[in-house]
C-alpha cells in the first residue's frame, strides 16, 4: 500500500474532528444520564471528577468548579444521580466525557429538585401571580371534572356535589393521571371542558408518591391550566401534597372532596339565606310602610290646620277664646262697679240729709231757703220753714238765745 497516496491525519487532527462531532450533535449538547457514582475526587481547584456507571457501561465526567455552585449535596461514592450537561471529547487524551453542568439525585431527590427548578422558573414568568386569578363562581350550572374515571377522587366529588346541590350537571372528561401519557391527557381534558363553556372546572386526583403525582408537575399542564378561561380548582392528593398546577389554578382545595365543597354552593344553606333575606326585605318593607304611613298622618294633619278652612276654624276658635275672655272680663268689671257703687250708695246714705232727717233731726231754713245754723242769724218773728222727714213745718220765731257751751 502507498501511503503517499493516502490522507494521513494527525492524533490531535482525529481527536479534533470528533470533538467536531460531538459539538454539532443537538442532544450531545444538552443531555440527562443517570447511573452510578464511583471514583469521586474533589480537586484542589474546585473541579469534581467522576465516573458514572450502571450494570453495562461507564463514563468519564467532570464538573467544573464554576458549575458546583448549584449542587446541593456532596458525590458519594454509589450515589445513584442523574447529570444534566453536554458529551465531548477531551482532544489530549482522545477520550469523550460528560461536563456536566447540573447534578441531581436520582428518584425522589431527582424529581424534587426538578419540581423546585420549574417552580422557580414558573414563577418568574408570572404564572402564580395573583392578578392572573379567575374568582370561583358562587352558583355553578354545569361543572367540569378533569381525574380519573374510577377511584375515590371522582366519586367523593360526585357525591359531595350532589349532596350539597342535586340541580348541578357534572361533566366528566376520564383522564389518565399517572404515567407517560397522563400530562397530554390531562391538557386535552382541559380544553375540552373549556370548549363546552362549564362554570368551573376541577382538575386533580387522589393521593400517592411524588413518582404518581408527576403529571400535575408538567410544565404543559401548567401552562393549560394559565391559559384556560374556565376558572380552575387543583385538588391533587391529600391535604400535604402540593404540585405544580397547585400554584397556577385559580384556587387549590386540599382534597378533591373539599374541591367539590367550593365549587359546589349547598343549595340548603342558599335557601335558608334567601329565606333569611326574605324576612329581612318584609320587615324593612314594613318599618318603611309604617314610617311613610305616620308621615302621611302627620302630613294629613299639617294640611288640615294649614288649609284655609282649618285656618278659618282655628281663627274662629280664637275669636270664641277671645269672646269668653271678653264676657268674663266685663263680668268681672260689672262685678266690681257693683261692689263699688254698694260701697258708695252705703258712704251716700251716711252723709244723706235724708237719713238725717229720719233719723229725728230737722233742717230750717229762712224765709229765702239758706240754711239757718247759727241764733244769730234769725230775728224774733222771723219766718221759718223746719223741714222734717215727711214734710215742711212753718214756724215763726219767738224767742232766739245763745247758749254757753253749744256751738
Amino acid at each position: 500500500m502507498d501511503v503517499k497516496t493516502r490522507n494521513v491525519y494527525t492524533v490531535s487532527q482525529v481527536n479534533a474532528y470528533v470533538g467536531n462531532l460531538f459539538s454539532q450533535d443537538f442532544m450531545l449538547r444538552n443531555i440527562y444520564i443517570k447511573g452510578e457514582v464511583s471514583n469521586c475526587k474533589y480537586h484542589s481547584s474546585g473541579h469534581i471528577y467522576f465516573t458514572m456507571k450502571d450494570e453495562k457501561g461507564a463514563i468519564a465526567c467532570v464538573m467544573f468548579a464554576g458549575q458546583r455552585k448549584g449542587l446541593r449535596f456532596r458525590l458519594e461514592e454509589g450515589m445513584q444521580i442523574v447529570a444534566a450537561g453536554a458529551v465531548g471529547v477531551y482532544e489530549r487524551d482522545g477520550k469523550y466525557q460528560l461536563y456536566a453542568r447540573e447534578i441531581f439525585q436520582d428518584g425522589a431527590g431527582y424529581l424534587y429538585e426538578k419540581y423546585e427548578r420549574l417552580k422557580r422558573r414558573l414563577g418568574e414568568q408570572g404564572l402564580f401571580a395573583p392578578e392572573y386569578k379567575q374568582p370561583i363562581p358562587g352558583y355553578i350550572r354545569t361543572l367540569g371534572v378533569v381525574t380519573a374515571p374510577t377511584g375515590a377522587a371522582v366519586r367523593d366529588i360526585i357525591n359531595i356535589s350532589h349532596r350539597r346541590n342535586p340541580y348541578v350537571q357534572i361533566i366528566l372528561y376520564p383522564a389518565i393521571v399517572q404515567g407517560e401519557q397522563a400530562a397530554e391527557s390531562i391538557v386535552r381534558g382541559i380544553r375540552a371542558l373549556e370548549r363546552l363553556g362549564v362554570d368551573a372546572m376541577i382538575v386533580g386526583r387522589g393521593g400517592g408518591s411524588i413518582e404518581d403525582l408527576w403529571a400535575f408537575n408538567e410544565e404543559a399542564v401548567a401552562q393549560a391550566v394559565f391559559d384556560c378561561r374556565i376558572p380552575i380548582l387543583s385538588a391533587v392528593g391529600h391535604e400535604t401534597d402540593t404540585t405544580i398546577i397547585d400554584y397556577v389554578a385559580d384556587l387549590r382545595a386540599p382534597t378533591p372532596s373539599a374541591a367539590a365543597e367550593l365549587a359546589v354552593c349547598d343549595v340548603k344553606q342558599l335557601f335558608a339565606r334567601l329565606e333569611g333575606y326574605r324576612q329581612e326585605l318584609n320587615r324593612r318593607m314594613e318599618t318603611r310602610l309604617a314610617f311613610a304611613r305616620l308621615k302621611h298622618q302627620r302630613m294629613q294633619e299639617r294640611l288640615f290646620y294649614l288649609s284655609p278652612a282649618g285656618r278659618i276654624r282655628e281663627r274662629r276658635m280664637q275669636a270664641i277664646h277671645l269672646e269668653e275672655r271678653i264676657r268674663a272680663a266685663m263680668t268681672k268689671r260689672l262685678v266690681e262697679g257693683r261692689h263699688r257703687l254698694e260701697l258708695y250708695v252705703e258712704k251716700m246714705k251716711g252723709l244723706s240729709p235724708l237719713e238725717k232727717l229720719n233719723q229725728g233731726f230737722s233742717h230750717v231754713t229762712d224765709a229765702e231757703g239758706r240754711t239757718v245754723s247759727d241764733v244769730e242769724q234769725v230775728r224774733e218773728g222771723d219766718l221759718l220753714t223746719i223741714h222734717v222727714k215727711n214734710g215742711r213745718i212753718g214756724a215763726r220765731v219767738e224767742s232766739a238765745e245763745r247758749e254757753e257751751g253749744v256751738w
